[in-house]
């Protein structure tokens, strides 16, 4: 991800549920624009760290050394810290950073 976004904040946020349907006139519809999203930060995020973690593969499968290594518990601890992807979506929606559409309310 990207780290120099806005401050999202990393604790669940009160929000007033007609906020959310504002955009799309459709409560549900907008929780189903948000967990896509939420499910599109997290894969990316995961296809992240996977690959950062990958750089610190070794070939010998010793216990000792998977507890040594400081370097991917930072990594791991920087990624635990980040705000959980369905903040960022909610966010992202709420500023307008989504775009969506609804190809049945287009045929209308």
């Amino acid at each position: 991800m990207n780290t120099n976004k806005p401050a999202v904040p990393n604790t669940t946020v009160t929000r007033n549920v007609h906020d959310l349907d504002k955009t799309t006139d459709n409560l549900y519809e907008s929780l189903v624009v948000i967990a896509k999203r939420a499910n599109q930060i997290s894969n990316n995020v995961k296809e992240e760290l996977h690959g950062k973690l990958a750089e610190f593969a070794s070939s010998n499968d010793n216990l000792e050394e998977i507890f040594e290594n400081r370097e991917q518990i930072e990594i791991s601890k920087h990624y635990e810290r980040m705000p959980k992807p369905v903040l960022v979506a909610i966010d992202e929606f709420l500023n307008h950073k989504i775009y969506h559409r609804n190809p049945a309310k287009e045929q209308k």
